[in-house]
C-alpha cells in the first residue's frame, strides 16, 4: 500500500507556533494539525509506502527510534481527514 498527498498546490500551509493550519482547497476544510502531521506531508513528494516514509523521515529528521507503528497511526488519521489518500 502507498501512501499520497495531494499535490503541493492542493494545500495551502500556516504555521501557527507549535500549531500547523493546513487549508486543503479541493474540501475547502482547514485542518490543526502538530508534529509529525507537516513532515509527513512534506515527505510525501510522491506516492510511499509507510516503510519508505519511515526511512525518509528517519533520515530527513534524523530519528534515533523511528516507531513503525506511531507512523501507522498517524497516517491512519491522516488518511481519515483526507490529507493523504491510498495510492
Amino acid at each position: 500500500m502507498r501512501y499520497r498527498a495531494p499535490p503541493a498546490d492542493a494545500l495551502i500551509a500556516a504555521h501557527l507556533d507549535t500549531l500547523t493550519a493546513i487549508f486543503h482547497r479541493r474540501s475547502g476544510i482547514t485542518h490543526l494539525v502538530t508534529s509529525p502531521a507537516p513532515e509527513i506531508l512534506a515527505a510525501l513528494t510522491h506516492p510511499l509506502t509507510q516503510e519508505e516514509l519511515l526511512a525518509r523521515l528517519a533520515r530527513d529528521y534524523d530519528l534515533a527510534d523511528p516507531d513503525g507503528d506511531a507512523l501507522a497511526a498517524r497516517l491512519d488519521e491522516l488518511v481519515a481527514s483526507g490529507l493523504v489518500s491510498i495510492a
